[in-house]
């Protein structure tokens, strides 16, 4: 009767992404529905961990990161956890073939957010790449569907992609990381007095990964391709609403596209979609 509680685990991992995220849900719906199960299973493990480091102030939360790093280890080893959303990710990672080195990396990243609040360029870097970069490369062994030339062909660009999603919640969620979390993760920048011109340059870089991230998308397989645009789609929307902000108002305000209008972005891409992934 394991595959009971394994629909229930994966129900979970679905749920999970439901409540957090409509846009990746929305981007999940246009993928191949052989799919969905485990993207919700690779987001469910990472909201997981982000939960604990960013929501759970008052508790161990060092103790209880150092306990998933652990119950993942066994739930991989032993192919089953009790948590169902660990028991949910074990078999993603299983089925695609996901290295202990992308999960290993993704880990640190979000240790660090308990020890570390200002980033130098060196850190910095290394945060995106645990933090964003390497859920890009998980969601790519999905993607490629075990074909390991297209997953080693795409992996700089789904590396990008990750890597601008994670750059754009920075600047929306500059607010909270600053004023209530006490982080600062663009190296270099004095929040205090955020200019024009840091926010310009750090514009800059994140279209820069933007338009690369677009070359690997448009070769993508037919299976995700609708999808991953759709997320990518809406995420440079909400850059260039944020790129419109003054950085006085992006710096006390969260930025965000309601989910009315989430809905409309969705049908907008499809329309663009031939176009831009000529």
């Amino acid at each position: 009767m394991k595959s009971l509680f394994d629909e229930l685990s994966a129900s979970c991992s679905k749920k999970t992404t439901q409540l957090y995220s409509t846009s990746f849900s929305l981007g999940i719906y246009f993928l191949k529905p052989a799919l969905h199960r485990a993207i919700y299973g690779i987001y469910g493990f990472v909201r997981l961990a982000d939960e604990i480091v960013d929501s759970f102030q008052g508790y161990d939360q060092t103790r209880m990161m150092a306990r998933i790093r652990k119950e993942t280890q066994e739930a991989i080893r032993e192919r089953i956890s009790i948590n169902p959303i660990l028991n949910s990710f074990q078999h993603v990672v299983h089925t695609y073939q996901i290295e202990w080195e992308l999960i290993d990396t993704f880990l640190k990243s979000m240790e660090t957010d308990l020890l570390q609040k200002e980033h130098t360029q060196d850190s910095y870097q290394e945060y995106i790449l645990g933090s964003a970069e390497v859920v890009g490369l998980m969601c790519l062994r999905v993607f490629s569907e075990n074909d390991s030339a297209l997953y080693d062909a795409l992996k700089p660009y789904a590396m990008k992609l990750g890597a601008a999603f994670q750059k754009v919640n920075f600047l929306r969620d500059l607010k909270a990381d600053y004023q209530t979390l006490g982080r600062t993760y663009f190296p270099g920048v004095n929040f205090n007095v955020f200019s024009y011109a840091d926010k310009a340059k750090i514009q800059q870089e994140i279209e820069a990964d933007f338009e690369e991230a677009l070359t690997g998308i448009r070769r993508l397989p037919a299976s995700s391709r609708r999808g991953v645009y759709l997320a990518y789609y809406y995420y440079k929307k909400l850059f260039l609403r944020i790129k419109e902000t003054p950085p006085e108002k992006v710096m006390n305000a969260r930025i965000r596209i309601p989910d009315i209008d989430k809905f409309g972005l969705m049908f907008r891409s499809l329309l663009r979609h031939q176009f831009d992934l000529l």
